[in-house]
């Protein structure tokens, strides 16, 4: 399981990789949570649960990222680890998933960029290989 961003014009592109659906979509998570904080930094404090739908993989992806955005802001957290459970129901899907983290502290954390949205430019969700792929661009 891997994490990256990538640069993007004004916006930040993030990747997350892994051997499962799941875990390339956690991954994509903490790439995201990377671009605001140090997460080396983050404590597994505390854990927000929720369930997110969308109609295909894309739109559940960038659903899923933006409900962590406003878990995000209600609860005042930043989180670095997650969970996720991925189901096909009915003509779309639907992710269980459980986030990790811990109050936000500016200095503690390092915060720096605001991620305002995640956004379907460029937003894909593949299988190539063996390995898959989740990845959009995120407003900062």
């Amino acid at each position: 399981m891997s994490y990256f961003t990538f640069e993007h014009e004004a916006d930040t592109g993030i990747r997350g990789e892994g051997k499962t659906l799941e875990e390339a979509f956690q991954e994509t998570a903490r790439a995201m949570f990377s671009v605001m904080a140090n997460l080396e930094k983050v404590e597994e404090k505390e854990k927000v649960s929720g369930k997110t739908e969308g109609r295909d993989l894309i739109s559940l992806l960038v659903n899923w990222l933006n409900q962590l955005l406003a878990e995000k802001d209600i609860n005042g957290m930043v989180f670095k680890s997650f969970n996720v459970k991925i189901k096909k129901e009915g003509e779309g899907y639907s992710i269980e998933w459980d986030a990790w983290g811990e109050e936000m502290d500016p200095e503690k954390h390092q915060l720096d960029i605001e991620v305002k949205a995640a956004t379907f430019h460029q937003a894909a969700v593949e299988e190539k290989n063996g390995k898959w792929t989740a990845q959009c661009i995120v407003d900062v």
